[in-house]
């Protein structure tokens, strides 16, 4: 794989993610060889994935390249490959493109969609994890749509403008919001031979209440948002099977083309550590207070993919990038000062809040015990999620687009470049 002989010390890097991404960003000037590995040559800001799916952005204003980021950093070396396997007898990764060995490997490879065993629903829902997926579901609501404009079969054009979205955790919220806000800004102007009352969106959520991470005033506010946008929200309904027509609950059943599934997330582990350290159940490494893994010297994890008993979390930390984000800068520090011989510090989570946003001035945020909700809530995100985002480029086209759509009503990235298949 071309990785040149070092006499430092060489630190090797799984994912490129929020706790990848801030790692690295601590050791742009220190004395060891740095190896990053990723699927894909971009990091990603997950957080925005959704209004890539609805066509409020295109993906390079929430994509970066990850050979960008880290430039400057010293004896730096970016791989695009998948990594297979972990040889702890060698110390060694095995990839998709070579074998390379290691002194430090941390692992930020984060999580993946968990469909809970239901085959049907793995290959017949749409999940909305990577930029390429949110394209495909950009494709799949627009080509559903263009379809229904031309269709002559009433019953056929309510499945296709039938849009299903299971899992009411943010992301559940967040698509089904913005569904709402395109059939009221859009589809009436741009198809103007449909009923725009016979496009839904319907959200179905297992437990009693949206967004059950937050708290109960976010939860209240955000379903009084969600119906006032008219989502059709189905609360304590559990999905058993989508066959790709029809998408089968305890209750009712919902004839759909565009079934979303965002009902939960499982650990991505990388094959080889054994033992005590994973933990299966939630697919997570379980690491101590300087997020290295039980069991396992020298070899680290961060964020989704670690999980880190605490007394306010015994349960670890919640799988959203401000843990990733502080993990990764803790374990940055903590290197260097293990390269430098001195004693590492232990992680202590801050949490900074939770937030969410329904629609156009509609958003949610709880910041320990204080509670937002409305457009100061909604401004309140969006200056977040533009400070987090990766460059200053993605900042300005992302305000510009933001901008834009708020005056216009318009959400103007609607372009089928990638028709969707199937799978």
């Amino acid at each position: 794989m071309n990785i040149p002989e070092t006499k430092n010390p060489r630190i090797v890097v799984i994912g490129g993610g929020f706790g990848g991404i801030s790692f690295l960003n601590q050791l742009r000037s220190i004395e060891a060889q740095i190896v990053l590995f990723d699927r894909h040559n971009y990091h990603t800001f997950q957080p925005l994935l959704y209004q890539v799916s609805t066509a409020g952005l295109e993906p390079d204003s929430i994509a970066y390249p990850l050979r960008k980021v880290f430039r400057k950093n010293r004896d730096f070396h970016f791989r695009m490959a998948e990594v297979n396997n972990i040889d702890t007898a060698s110390k060694t990764i095995e990839t998709s493109i070579g074998n390379l060995s290691f002194d430090y490997l941390v692992i930020a490879t984060g999580t993946r969609t968990n469909f809970f065993g239901n085959k049907n629903i793995e290959a017949n829902s749409m999940p909305m994890k990577t930029v390429p997926q949110a394209l495909d579901i950009r494709s799949l609501i627009l080509q559903n749509i263009e379809k229904a404009d031309r269709i002559t079969s009433e019953a056929e054009r309510r499945r296709l403008l039938n849009f299903v979205i299971a899992g009411a955790g943010p992301t559940g919220v967040e698509l089904a919001g913005a569904l709402a806000e395109f059939r009221k800004g859009i589809l009436k102007n741009d198809y103007p031979e449909l009923d725009e009352n016979e496009m839904q969106v319907h959200l179905i959520e297992g437990s009693d209440r949206v967004l059950a991470p937050m708290s109960p005033q976010a939860s209240k506010k955000s379903l009084q948002f969600l119906l006032n946008l008219g989502v059709k929200v189905h609360l304590n309904t559990l999905v058993k099977d989508y066959d790709g027509t029809t998408v089968i609950t305890e209750s009712e059943n919902f004839d759909t083309a565009t079934f979303i599934w965002a009902a939960g997330v499982t650990g991505a582990p990388v094959s080889g550590l054994d033992g005590d350290a994973l933990l299966p159940r939630a697919n997570r490494y379980k690491v101590n207070e300087f997020n290295e893994i039980e069991g396992f010297k020298g070899y680290y994890a961060l964020g989704d993919i670690a999980l880190m008993e605490t007394k306010d979390y015994p349960k670890g930390h919640p799988q959203v990038a401000q843990p990733a984000i502080q993990q990764g800068r803790r374990l940055g520090k903590n290197m260097k000062r293990l390269l430098a011989g001195k004693s590492m510090e232990p992680f202590s989570y801050f949490d900074k809040g939770t937030m969410a946003t329904i629609g156009r001035n509609k958003a949610v945020c709880d910041v320990k015990k204080m509670h937002f909700a409305g457009a100061f809530a909604w401004f309140l995100w969006m200056f977040v999620h533009l400070w987090f985002l990766v460059g200053f480029r993605n900042r300005v086209v992302t305000f510009f687009n933001w901008t834009y759509n708020y005056i216009n009503y318009d959400r103007a990235a609607r372009l089928i470049i990638r028709p969707f298949k199937g799978k």
